[in-house]
């Protein structure tokens, strides 16, 4: 399974033209994708036209939307972070340690566009989908 973070959705609803969004478009209908709970609410917090809102919800609700926290991920995700501060990394968002290690914990691909995955791919074990090319 291949979780598609916000970074890539929100590129990809905006027009955005990257080798991830590319790599989304070959990969919607073909390749079972999920999205977060919390990406969810990433994504659609950023559109301010109702109908936008709605065509969006339907749209990311129409893939399979787990749960990226709860207890035991989010103890795992402190110690996640504090192993990569003790290599000299500092994640600038809690929100992506969260996704990262629901990820490495459940076996999911992440399809992203932001640095701060770099690190639990270097060190963690995180796999994430390759842009299409």
């Amino acid at each position: 399974m291949i979780l598609v973070d916000s970074s890539v959705w929100i590129d990809y609803f905006g027009g955005v033209a990257s080798p991830q969004t590319d790599r989304l478009d070959a990969l919607l209908g073909v390749e079972p994708l999920v999205t977060g709970d919390l990406i969810l609410a990433e994504v659609l917090q950023g559109f301010a036209a109702e109908q936008d809102f709605r065509q969006v919800r339907l749209l990311l609700e129409s893939f399979e939307v787990v749960p990226l926290a709860g207890h035991d991920v989010c103890v795992q995700a402190a110690d996640n972070f504090r192993t990569l501060r003790r290599k000299g990394v500092t994640i600038r968002k809690t929100i992506d340690t969260i996704i990262a290690t629901c990820c490495i914990r459940n076996g999911y691909v992440l399809l992203h566009d932001d640095r701060d995955f770099d690190a639990f791919v270097e060190h963690l074990g995180l796999r994430v989908a390759a842009p299409k090319g």
